[in-house]
């Protein structure tokens, strides 16, 4: 696996096998942020190395929980995390990238062109507002603050068998004490390759709700 020593070293922790397509999307995702980011404030991580760790890595912690999944929504996807890069790393899923923000939305747009991302649909609306008949079997989001709140929004979505996955820092006891009583959480820790802080997904089945 050539290309950044870090993601391939990550990678490689992580278990996951990668082709040299999806390593150099990888980088051309990462042109792309370094580029519009100029321009825009999709993420205040600046450095190409952290964005390899704090956006790649920690995103493609999410891809254990996908298996035998076939279509993911990312809700609240702003730069296109964790979405993109589960749509690189397993290009038979079909991504929906959830964002509200116009100029957002118009980033991910440009950025499924230029890496050929087949399996990815943007749409411009936000959660609580969105209707569709589609549902999902994983609805995730690493930018919904409050547990609750995105359970709420995200259970309609589901198919039968789906499952919401909630990507945290600490675990976020507050929150889930707040969860109906129905509800029971799922508590993932997940490691992030070169990366000392706790990270969490917060994980309810179909079955739960």
């Amino acid at each position: 696996m050539n290309g950044n020593p870090a993601l391939a070293d990550g990678v490689r922790t992580l278990g996951i096998d990668l082709s040299a397509e999806a390593i150099a999307r990888f980088e051309r995702y990462l042109d792309l942020l370094e580029k519009w980011n100029a321009v825009i404030n999709l993420t205040a991580v600046r450095e190409r190395s952290r964005m390899v760790t704090l956006h790649l890595l920690d995103s493609l912690t999410v891809v254990p929980r996908l298996a035998g999944k076939n279509r993911l929504l990312d809700v609240g996807s702003g730069a296109g995390m964790p979405g993109i890069p589960l749509a690189i790393a397993l290009p038979h899923l079909q991504v929906t990238l959830l964002e509200a923000n116009q100029k957002k939305a118009a980033f991910l747009r440009q950025a499924r062109l230029e890496l050929g991302l087949d399996n990815v649909q943007v749409v411009a609306e936000r959660v609580e507002q969105w209707q569709t008949e589609e549902r999902f079997d994983a609805v995730v989001s690493r930018a919904f603050s409050d547990l609750p709140d995105f359970v709420a929004s995200a259970r309609r979505l589901l198919a039968p068998d789906g499952s919401i996955i909630a990507m945290k820092g600490v675990v976020p006891f507050e929150e889930i004490s707040r969860l109906a009583p129905d509800l029971v959480p799922e508590v993932v820790p997940v490691t992030v390759p070169h990366l000392s802080a706790e990270r969490h997904l917060i994980v309810i089945g179909a079955n739960r709700t």
